[in-house]
């Protein structure tokens, strides 16, 4: 019976700093997980674009905003990779 109660007390002082941790970055599991398939939909979409292709850009996602870095040779190939990932 006080193994019950022990263990009982333990799992409720670990559910009680379990949701802490969300708060240590300000973002929850889901919020980071769901970042992290944007970006990777957004390398996706510059590896199949032929002008993107062999250039580094660098991408980046918080809050579902994406931030893309790098260079690319002209204005209308940027346009169109931007367009493809809005």
């Amino acid at each position: 019976m006080k193994k019950v109660i022990l263990l009982s007390v333990l799992m409720v002082f670990g559910l009680a700093f379990f949701p802490g941790c969300a708060s240590l970055t300000g973002r929850t599991t889901g919020e980071y997980i769901d970042d992290a398939s944007i970006t990777t939909e957004v390398n996706a979409i510059i590896v199949k674009d032929p002008d993107a292709r062999y250039l580094k850009i660098d991408v980046s996602s918080t809050n579902g905003n994406v931030v893309l870095a790098g260079f690319i040779h002209d204005k209308k190939a940027e346009e169109r990779i931007v367009a493809k990932i809005r």
